[in-house]
């Protein structure tokens, strides 16, 4: 008898239906495990095909300009960069790109119905774009009809700074920041309106932080930039600095980095005042630059002027001011 139980296996008991739910949790582990193995392949997977530079940028096919600074950010130049490759990363990023305009007085009622109908049809085409239309009387709008995946934003231009244009565009466009724009977009551009584009200004002007090099400036001596040499100013660059000097008709970057520049263009103006000295926007932007250098240069193809007659290394002229001097 005790032989006979100490052989005997003793079968576990499987109330109804148990059986049932341990399938059940080996099926919701499977699938977790499963689920799991994809999130790491893909995270491994976007750490592989993060964009390099040398990917889609060939600084070699433009020997006749400047494609690359000291600090090794890219010069921008039509046929220094493959819009397939890049076209094929952003792609997949779901972006979002604000351009910001603002548009008062006589600008808004000559340019802004040919910027946006010109804009629509060259800015980040197939891309979702917010165009931020910024206007002292809603009056002064045209009729806009926005492409496909394009949207106009109105926005009204308050203050009391009517007689520094700049510095009033500044304060509201950091306001609307804070407020909605660096939820909405990845990227922004600020432009003036005075502009009409030509060809594409596409994705290869994306980057963190972007800077126009100025059309009118950019073939001269560098001796001869016209920076802020007053010592007392906050936008002084010393005598025998500088590097490019930069069109502060365009700024570009993600909505923070944009952000960063209009506080210290703010700070600067308010320092100059305390010290009785008025320097210009432009000339504290160049200020920035040369302190916070731009992770991308875009060249004057991207904002090139009309009174000039445009020499042989602008291949491709993508965006052009209306007039010699708008401000």
């Amino acid at each position: 008898m005790t032989e006979c139980l100490g052989s005997t296996h003793l079968v576990p008991y499987i109330a109804p239906g148990q059986e049932t739910m341990n399938c059940k949790r080996r099926v919701l582990l499977l699938i977790s495990c499963v689920l799991y193995f994809m999130l790491l392949e893909y995270h491994f997977r976007d750490e592989v095909e993060e964009l390099r530079l040398s990917d889609w940028f060939n600084p070699r096919k433009r020997p006749d300009v400047v494609t690359t600074t000291d600090w090794l950010a890219p010069v921008i130049w039509e046929g220094t960069f493959n819009r397939q490759v890049l076209e094929e990363y952003y792609g997949r990023q779901n972006l979002t790109i604000g351009l910001a305009v603002p548009a008062t007085g006589r600008i808004a009622d000559q340019y802004l119905e040919l910027f946006i109908q010109s804009a629509s049809k060259h800015f980040m085409t197939g891309y979702r774009v917010i165009f931020y239309i910024m206007v002292d009387a809603f009056y002064r709008l045209p009729n806009l009809e926005p492409g496909p995946l394009q949207t106009v934003q109105v926005l009204d231009i308050r203050g009391h700074d009517a007689d520094d244009f700049h510095l009033m565009r500044m304060k509201n466009l950091a306001v609307h920041i804070v407020g909605h724009i660096q939820d909405e977009v990845d990227f922004l551009f600020s432009m003036m309106a005075n502009r009409v584009f030509q060809n594409d200004f596409g994705v290869e002007t994306l980057g963190t932080s972007v800077a126009q090099l100025h059309a009118w400036w950019y073939f001269k001596n560098t001796e001869n930039l016209p920076y802020e040499r007053r010592p007392g100013s906050a936008a002084c660059i010393p005598l025998g600095q500088g590097d490019f000097y930069y069109d502060g008709t365009v700024i570009g970057g993600t909505p923070l980095e944009i952000l960063n520049f209009i506080k210290e263009y703010l700070d600067g103006i308010m320092r100059d005042k305390e010290n009785g000295l008025n320097s210009t926007y432009e000339r504290h932007l160049n200020k920035y630059f040369f302190i916070h250098k731009p992770t991308k240069l875009l060249s004057p193809e991207y904002s090139w002027d009309t009174v000039l007659w445009p020499p042989a290394q602008v291949w491709l002229v993508k965006a052009a001011r209306c007039l010699e001097r708008a401000f």
